[in-house]
């Protein structure tokens, strides 16, 4: 391995079981999703995680969809999945698995652990068990039917299996320990009744595995060596471990659970309950709405796979939970940007500004630059005449002081092109501000000469209007008002802090060269942010939408850090 002193704590167990020969110095990890929702920026950290070591170490990842509760999963978001992890630059190649493929294995197994008297059928109710469960300070009470003979334990499973019982009426629970101070120890429910059709079993089964069955069974078939998951399961680990007791490797060899923070990133919804009641109260689009923090809405914001692994490698790490901050992401989209993306000219919220002085009729053309930070991008033309767009907060009837852009009486240059001066404010009837009216110098056109170089404290982008293109343009922000993650909020009610201003619609104007774009195309334009077509765009409607501002936040919150 290269670079030693950049190995995370997980590596460092991986190297570990290699100098042992735990599992023959092989490494295979795997991605486990449920199903039941579309995965959103934490899981792109889990992928990252996953993909990342099995490759760093010549090894294997498997995705695996933990299907195993058939009322909450369909195949929407198997395919989802699926086009999340492929857009992040990872491939699974023929090691793409199913929880329901073991379903015959998991029942089986169960059925060895109740020969075994580890595993007992409860009449209990759902209630009830959390009753007997206790807390954290008592220990918890047994069953009644804890004791029930083997031979009927069997029966019982098998006739839940055939159907014979509602939802609830029975469970299979696993014998360990109802005194034991881990609350995941006190006989864990492993099986449960749910008469549902199945996306892939169809109604083959009425039971179900539980997930903290399931997975470690899965994990165990496929011979995944490190089992790598999210904190909160590590209080799950000793279930993991004991659910292995009994199973058979060929090799004797049983993956190993290791855990790590999840990320929560500030002003941003991590949570999938959340998620799906945005989607539901319509407060959001759907799943891949912009300012959802899913993969699919990151990917239709404009952020690319090189970035979120950017910021997925920047962040480490850890096993203590930690809340990042929003600005680093951003910083991430904009270094991937910063050298690759054109620059356009274009008027958010446009006012028209008509040079008075301008021949009627002219047109000329300016060069201009298509990334000023990488000049191999080279060169395009724009067009230039009497009427244009500027954008409008570059205009102040009464300026404050220090603002540097028109006025009335005031010069700016209008970038690639010529000085201009404000003669006159034209207003509608209610006082509105429609038209400007301007006089240009044209001896100041930009590389034309002396007079050109005069100096004014202002530049200004701006649109010819007589080849414009209308464009609606998606200004987001964060979906969250603070600067916290949903989980420190749980006492307030999250919807209450969703920023009413998350999304702000504009009908601008593009110059000419936005025509030649299509779907999917990020640039920059001019003093406003990084941008991308969205799919709503059609042959006669651009859409835009704002991946992120100019201000680099982070970098100069690192710079003040470090000084």
């Amino acid at each position: 391995m290269d670079n030693e002193t950049t190995k995370n704590f997980i590596e460092n167990i991986i190297d570990e079981d290699n100098e042992k020969n735990t599992y023959g110095k092989r490494v295979h990890t795997r991605f486990p999703p449920e199903p039941n929702g579309y995965l959103h920026l934490g899981h792109a950290k889990s992928i990252c995680l996953n993909f990342g070591i099995a490759k760093k170490y010549g090894g294997l990842t498997n995705l695996r969809f933990d299907d195993t509760n058939p009322s909450k999963e369909n195949t929407e978001y198997v395919e989802s999945i699926k086009r999340d992890v492929k857009w992040l630059g990872f491939d699974w190649d023929d090691r793409m698995f199913y929880a329901s493929d073991y379903f015959d294995k998991l029942y089986e197994y169960a059925k060895k652990l109740i020969r075994l008297g580890k595993a007992y059928v409860d009449d209990l109710s759902g209630d009830e068990i959390r009753e007997y469960r206790g807390t954290f300070n008592t220990p918890g009470k047994e069953s009644p039917y804890r004791n029930r003979s083997v031979e009927e334990n069997l029966q019982l499973f098998e006739e839940m299996k055939d159907g014979k019982y509602a939802d609830g009426e029975k469970v299979l629970r696993a014998k360990i320990d109802m005194a034991s101070p881990n609350l995941n120890m006190r006989d864990p429910v492993i099986y449960r009744i749910v008469h549902a059709s199945h996306h892939r079993t169809g109604d083959k089964w009425c039971i179900y595995p539980m997930y903290d069955f399931a997975h470690p069974v899965s994990d165990a078939i496929e011979r995944i060596t490190h089992s790598i998951c999210t904190l909160e399961f590590e209080a799950h680990r000793p279930l993991y471990n004991w659910v292995l007791e009994d199973w058979d490797d060929p090799e004797g060899q049983k993956p190993r659970q290791i855990e790590f923070a999840r990320l929560n990133v500030t002003n941003m919804i991590t949570s999938k309950r959340k998620l799906r009641l945005l989607v539901e109260k319509g407060i959001v689009s759907g799943w891949d709405d912009p300012r959802m923090p899913t993969i699919s809405g990151i990917r239709r914001r404009g952020y690319t796979p090189e970035s979120i692994r950017d910021f997925c490698e920047r962040i480490g790490v850890a096993k203590a939970d930690s809340l990042v901050d929003i600005s680093l992401l951003e910083y991430c989209i904009r270094e991937d940007l910063k050298l690759k993306a054109p620059r356009l000219m274009t008027v958010i919220d446009p006012i028209k500004v008509v040079l008075t002085n301008y021949p009627d009729g002219k047109t000329e053309t300016m060069t201009a630059d298509n990334n000023q930070e990488n000049e191999a991008m080279g060169t395009r033309e724009m067009t230039f005449s009497k009427n244009l767009y500027i954008e409008r907060n570059d205009f102040m009837e009464e300026p404050v002081k220090k603002f540097f852009r028109l006025a009335p009486g005031k010069e700016v240059r209008l970038k690639y092109a010529y000085i201009i001066k404000c003669e006159e404010v034209i207003k509608d009837e209610d006082g509105n501000i429609v038209e400007l009216h301007c006089t240009y110098d044209p001896e100041s056109k930009s590389g034309s000469g002396a007079n050109a170089n005069r100096k004014v404290k202002g530049t200004l982008q701006w649109v010819n209007a007589e080849d414009a293109v209308d464009v609606e343009t998606r200004v987001y922000d964060y979906l969250l008002k603070d600067d916290g993650s949903e989980e420190e909020g749980e006492s307030k009610d999250f919807l209450d802090q969703i920023n009413p201003h998350s999304l702000d619609v504009y009908h601008s104007k593009a110059e000419k060269a936005l025509a030649t774009y299509h779907v999917g195309d990020k640039f920059q334009f001019l003093r406003q942010g990084y941008f991308v077509i969205d799919p709503d765009t059609t042959a006669d409607h651009f859409v835009v939408n704002r991946i992120v501002g100019l201000r680099d936040t982070w970098a100069k919150m690192q710079k003040k850090k470090n000084q």
